[in-house]
């Protein structure tokens, strides 16, 4: 059973008080009746199981039984700035990327793009790309729903990394460590954000762009992949790293 996301006002213990479309998701398409035990998250690290005591057209009310917390954070961070991809590709690769654990997803305006959001359709855009994500963590279980960042600049997005960010650049045809060898943050405070180009690859000026940042080419071998698979291929390998030194 899924974790379900809600308001962090909607909990006051010992109740927790439903509405808007997740009670028309519990309602109408899993048809949750009193009695029913369900975990609700308030998306700050705290999970909540409770009894569904009231259904109504209303809310769904519930009574908590048990409280628990997330356990401590002891990896690093991974953020993946994604070339903006066509319509389904660019949906599948945050669904993915959530259940794979990314705890960002930044959208980069790029030169070879075919995709180029208008500004009036953004904030429609990042609406629809954050219940993507919550959907996916529900489903995966997870803790807490990952950020849709807004759509940037390569250029921007390099200049607003921390001290504590690893960053690496796939590229093909470009000679470059592999992520099975290149060497990744350590510690809960680490940051690594892979970067992943659009359909048509980065151009000559992005690469040198990030050649200048002194970002780390990588490569997942010699074939060419889509950016969407090469996207979830460099996110399962980092995500199996890092993990591996929790």
């Amino acid at each position: 059973m899924p974790v379900f996301f809600v308001r962090p006002e909607c909990i006051a213990p010992p109740t927790i008080y439903i509405t808007g479309d997740l009670l028309i998701h519990l309602r109408n398409s899993l048809r949750v009746t009193a009695g029913k035990t369900l975990w609700f998250s308030n998306g700050q690290g705290t999970r909540y199981h409770a009894e569904i005591t009231e259904v109504s057209k209303q809310a769904v009310s519930g009574h908590i039984l048990e409280k628990i917390q997330e356990p401590p954070h002891r990896t690093p961070r991974l953020i993946l700035g994604q070339a903006l991809l066509k319509g389904e590709k660019m949906d599948w690769v945050i669904q993915k990327a959530t259940e794979l654990g990314v705890e960002e997803v930044v959208p980069i305006e790029s030169r070879h793009g075919v995709v180029q959001l208008k500004a009036d359709r953004v904030d429609h855009q990042l609406t629809r790309w954050q219940r993507i994500a919550l959907e996916a963590a529900q489903q995966s279980e997870r803790w807490r729903v990952p950020t849709i960042a807004p759509p940037r600049s390569l250029t921007s997005l390099l200049t607003s990394c921390g001290t504590e960010t690893i960053t690496l650049m796939l590229a093909e045809r470009k000679e470059g460590k592999t992520l099975q060898t290149v060497e990744l943050p350590r510690g809960a405070n680490g940051v690594a954000l892979v970067l992943i180009g659009p359909e048509g690859g980065w151009s000559k000026e992005e690469v040198q762009i990030a050649d200048q940042a002194g970002i780390q080419s990588i490569t997942l071998g010699p074939h060419i992949l889509r950016s969407e698979t090469a996207a979830i291929a460099a996110i399962s390998i980092l995500q199996s790293r890092l993990d591996d030194q929790g």
